[in-house]
């Protein structure tokens, strides 16, 4: 446990961002796992709101770039 003050915000910080980071990874993840789970029919109509999720986690800095890309691609393998 820290002893000076800013120390001690900065750890109050990165938990509250910990907690969020996580919250957010976790949606994508479970967004994914629903369509591999789903029929083919309910699948394609989930696609759009995966990428949108996955977009708004890329733009917000919660998974890269290039791994929101790698799953966008898995995603567009499975619509077909």
């Amino acid at each position: 446990m820290p002893n000076i003050k800013a120390k001690k915000k900065h750890l109050r910080q990165t938990k509250k961002r910990t907690v969020r980071n996580k919250k957010e990874v976790t949606k994508v993840k479970n967004i994914l796992k629903k369509l591999r789970a789903a029929k083919p029919e309910e699948a394609k109509k989930m696609v759009p709101q995966a990428y949108s999720i996955i977009d708004k986690a890329i733009q917000n800095g919660y998974i890269k770039k290039t791994t929101g890309s790698r799953y966008k691609s898995r995603l567009a393998k499975l619509k077909k």
